[in-house]
């Protein structure tokens, strides 16, 4: 697809009349009068990660004797026998990125039979489709391709937000203690899931000091690998939002309009993929998205907090039916992978066989 950077900033400048232009536009993109979601369990096998996000609350100090080190077994199993008992066809596996380099978390996994916490992953997620309804999806911060080859053998989906492409923002409070936030390995993750087939969610993080360019550049960056690799199921445009304590607490959210321009500029470059913002940070405002092009809800669970954003809960599903269907779309469960990657070059023979 063609659009340069220049259209592109345009429309995430839009002001007066241009605002609700693009909002026709983009809507006028989607690809039929459907709205989707998933229904999963979130499961965070371990909140310790290298990272530490000035925006970021899932991060736990290991030394803490509250700190979740490690999920084990018998718990992940039980959430994940309740969601299968409840309907849900999502496992959404998360952790700290390179969770496994703190020893405590080591020793935690030597516990329960494992050397490294995706051995462990595959062993979760292995069990997962041996014995219920769901479908593995992980999202665990920058991979080697070797890693995500491994993974793809028990994953329906896999996912990453590339956040921002900016390398300014690693110098600043949102990103100055994060290494796996470089734009530059989040990328190399991105192309090496393309490479190997792997059906893909990312998407950026809005207002966390990014410029309007660099706004621009991080959706062009996902179109080019998009253009090339064609994996990606899904762009999540996710609003930073303010919660006491965290290192930018005093930062300014993203205003309604910045994200109305920007679900709108993702709709327009984006036709191939679902775009989502979550509902449970932007309920109020939910249906002004749904008339910019958003066509789809994520994961949305009747078990599991969002353990991202715990202050912020799901939606029930009768009330997202209720602002969906008011506007006149249709609500339809999916599975963590789009229908037109349910085929065996983007899913093993075991994932194919459980769906």
């Amino acid at each position: 697809m063609s659009i340069s950077k220049k259209d592109v900033v345009a429309i995430l400048s839009a002001d007066g009349d241009q605002i609700p232009f693009f909002m026709e536009k983009a809507c006028h993109q989607r690809s039929n009068n459907t709205v989707t979601y998933s229904k999963n369990v979130f499961l965070p096998i371990s909140n310790v990660c290298r990272n530490d996000c000035g925006y970021c609350t899932f991060r736990q100090n290991p030394q803490d004797p509250k700190t979740n080190l490690l999920m084990y077994p018998e718990e992940v199993m039980k959430i994940i026998g309740h969601g299968h008992d409840r309907g849900c066809r999502e496992a959404l596996f998360t952790f700290g990125e390179h969770a496994d380099e703190n020893p405590l978390v080591l020793e935690a996994l030597k516990k329960v039979g494992h050397e490294t916490i995706l051995d462990y992953l595959y062993f979760l997620c292995e069990e997962t489709l041996n014995k219920t309804n769901l479908l593995p999806h992980s999202n665990l911060g920058i991979l080697e391709k070797s890693e995500l080859k491994m993974l793809k053998e028990v994953n329906a989906s896999m996912g990453l937000m590339l956040e921002t492409t900016s390398e300014r923002i690693m110098k600043t409070v949102a990103h100055q203690h994060s290494p796996g936030k470089d734009p530059k390995k989040r990328i190399k993750t991105i192309k090496n899931a393309g490479k190997l087939k792997i059906p893909f969610t990312t998407g950026l993080l809005i207002g966390i000091g990014e410029t309007v360019e660099e706004r621009a550049e991080a959706l062009l960056e996902i179109r080019k690998i998009q253009d090339k690799q064609g994996h990606i199921q899904e762009i999540i445009i996710q609003n930073f939002c303010s919660k006491p304590g965290i290192a930018m607490e005093d930062h300014p959210e993203p205003s309604l309009a910045d994200m109305i321009r920007t679900v709108a500029a993702a709709r327009i470059l984006f036709p191939d993929c679902g775009v989502q913002v979550p509902p449970n940070l932007n309920l109020e405002v939910a249906q002004i998205f749904l008339l910019t092009g958003t066509d789809d809800w994520g994961g949305i669970s009747p078990l599991t907090p969002d353990h991202v954003n715990p202050e912020a809960p799901w939606p029930e599903l009768k009330e997202l039916k209720s602002l969906t269907e008011d506007l006149g779309f249709k609500l339809r469960e999916r599975l963590p992978v789009y229908d037109k990657f349910i085929n065996s070059q983007y899913l093993s023979d075991v994932v194919l066989e459980n769906i």
